[in-house]
């Protein structure tokens, strides 16, 4: 796990090694172990590294592969790269470390772009082919790692955060409005490529990208799971699906505890992380570090879950370590969460992750996370009413009810210059279920969440927030074997049980019920919630702001509306409309965007 950043030149200059360090610099919190630049011709790569496999100086980066004629950077984790790493040396290619760094510049000698087919993990890298001057970059199935791009005449820059960029310079600070569109719509998710500021994109997950000398490039995307029924499957029964999932879980859970350091648990108590530790107990795992954290309680709202994670925390005697972290460090640690966000995120746990971050990277520089399994498994509220709709229904339905405001009831938030004349949000949504490979309603709805909105909320959250500390987290509800095989599964059982039933079936054979059968829980911040005390002091001050004056973006009515009541605006999905509005101001003058 690191932060990488390049420049490709297109027009006979040489790359501005100055800003290269720029944003290497800016990526120092990612890679707190290492740092190294390298150049050759119109490229230049930067690289900061975060030791976790092959801890010696053979594993540094950028690395150059001189007998294959490349040089690469790579930021996450291949697991499976002992196992690619005998078989590529059964083909002839000799290796100097026993990083997954030189797994990956080996593979892509070896298979080219399809490399990226045979690795399981998460991961974004750039590889520069010294003959040619091509660079090849590449991100993960499902987007856990992020890549940054910024393009101008002449040049192309990338770098695993947004604010990498930024401290590059020259760069489009203007707002991007169908983005700031996407953003107010959908829980502030914005779509790859686009990000909120029209200068700088990000490459779609599942992506190749083949950069030629001259700036042209082509885009290839290497996977998409079939959302449908499979003859390989057909007459499975509820149980043989229970342990399908379950071993196919298992089979993640022990891949992401591939590591040269101890590896931890985010633990919520909830019945995703607590089916990690339950599973990697199973495994013989042994004074298992596992973290939680809690918020003290705002406007009668509870900030805590600490009972169900101390009752998974001793079923499997972890060596657990609990956070209960006061409503005023939620204030005092808001603009660092902000500074960490590469993009403005809305949820109240961002907070949270990076608060126990901080703590948990005193401890190890690894953990496992639940993320992901509400997505891939049909976890939330909102499914059931989807899967009962007609496909040409199926658009509306999810826009009704996911979507935080309708188009038009954004003319009374966003001055008219940056209000688009149609509902771009909603069309995005309706292309993407238009797409084939979607049986029903709520398949369809299952992969915009898993291949769109997860990617852009929670797994950015995650990564955003843990990186900040040098603390890498590894997602195996995302798994692409697993995400396959859940794609496949009858919706009726992933429904059952008020959702994610046939994971709450595994659960059963592993968790104390108590576990199983709560209520579904969340990372609560009431402080934000309930726009309380010093929270709401920031954000007035960020809405009275000169720059945000200046900027223009909100009607001031519904902003004096907001601010004169703040806990009692909410979007349709009951969020703290104060705070959507807030948060992305708060994030452009954080990031020095005016």
């Amino acid at each position: 796990m690191c932060g990488l950043s390049g420049e490709v030149r297109f027009d006979g200059e040489r790359p501005d090694l100055a800003a290269v360090e720029r944003m290497s610099e800016q990526l120092a919190a990612r890679g707190p172990d290492g740092r190294g630049i390298w150049t050759s011709g119109a490229v230049a790569l930067g690289h900061r590294r975060l030791k976790i496999i092959d801890l010696s100086d053979r594993g540094s980066q950028p690395m150059t592969d001189a007998q294959g004629g490349m040089t690469g950077v790579f930021n996450g984790c291949i697991y499976n790269y002992r196992e690619l790493r005998e078989e590529l040396r059964g083909m002839g290619h000799r290796f100097e470390s026993t990083s997954d760094t030189e797994v990956i510049l080996k593979a892509y000698q070896q298979w080219g772009t399809a490399c990226v087919e045979h690795f399981y993990g998460m991961f974004a890298f750039a590889l520069a082919e010294h003959r040619t001057g091509r660079v090849i970059l590449a991100r993960d199935r499902l987007g856990i790692k992020p890549l940054y791009l910024a393009s101008t005449p002449g040049r192309l820059r990338f770098a695993s955060s947004l604010p990498a960029l930024l401290a590059a310079g020259d760069v489009d600070t203007s707002l991007d409005p169908v983005a700031v569109h996407q953003y107010l719509s959908w829980h502030a998710t914005v779509a790859a490529p686009r990000t909120v500021l029209k200068g700088v994109g990000k490459l779609p997950p599942a992506t190749v990208r083949v950069v030629e000398p001259d700036g042209t490039y082509r885009d290839h995307r290497y996977w998409q799971p079939s959302y449908t029924r499979r003859p390989e499957y057909a007459g499975m029964s509820p149980d043989e699906w229970r342990d399908a999932v379950l071993d196919a879980l298992r089979t993640a859970v022990r891949r992401r505890m591939v590591s040269d350091v101890p590896v931890g648990v985010l633990l919520s108590g909830g019945l995703d992380s607590s089916l990690i530790v339950a599973l990697l107990a199973d495994e013989g795992q042994h004074d298992l570090m596992t973290f939680s954290v809690g918020f003290e309680t705002e406007g009668g709202e509870r900030g805590d879950e600490f009972r169900y994670s101390d009752l998974v925390a001793r079923e499997f005697r972890t060596a657990h370590h609990q956070l209960l972290v006061p409503s005023d460090r939620v204030s005092a640690d808001l603009d660092a969460a902000v500074a960490a966000m590469s993009e403005p995120m809305v949820s109240h746990d961002v907070v949270a992750f990076h608060l126990l971050s901080e703590q948990v990277s005193k401890e190890v520089k690894v953990v496992q996370s639940g993320q992901g399994a509400d997505e891939v498994f049909a976890g939330y509220h909102w499914y059931p009413e989807l899967a009962e709709v007609a496909r040409e229904d199926e658009a509306e339905r999810y826009a009704k009810t996911y979507f935080d405001r309708a188009h038009a009831d954004l003319a009374q938030v966003l001055q008219p210059h940056m209000l688009p004349t149609e509902d771009v949000s909603g069309r995005f949504v309706e292309e993407h279920m238009a797409v084939p490979g979607a049986q029903t309603a709520l398949d369809a709805a299952l992969r915009l969440d898993t291949h769109v909105m997860l990617v852009e909320d929670p797994v950015k959250r995650v990564d955003n927030m843990t990186m900040a500390w040098g603390l890498e987290a590894r997602v195996p509800f995302l798994d692409h074997e697993l995400v396959e095989l859940a794609a496949a599964c009858p919706p009726e059982l992933k429904l059952a049980d008020g959702g994610k039933g046939v994971l709450k079936e595994a659960g059963r054979k592993l968790l104390p019920r108590e576990i199983v059968d709560r209520p579904k829980g969340y990372f609560p911040v009431p402080a934000i919630r309930h726009m309380a005390g010093p929270v709401l002091d920031r954000v007035r001050e960020a809405m009275e702001a000169p720059e945000a004056k200046g900027r223009g973006l909100f009607q001031e009515a519904y902003v004096a509306e907001l601010l004169a009541s703040p806990d009692e605006h909410r979007t349709r999905r009951g969020n703290n409309a104060l705070w959507q509005v807030a948060l992305l101001e708060i994030w452009l003058q954080t990031h020095g965007i005016t």
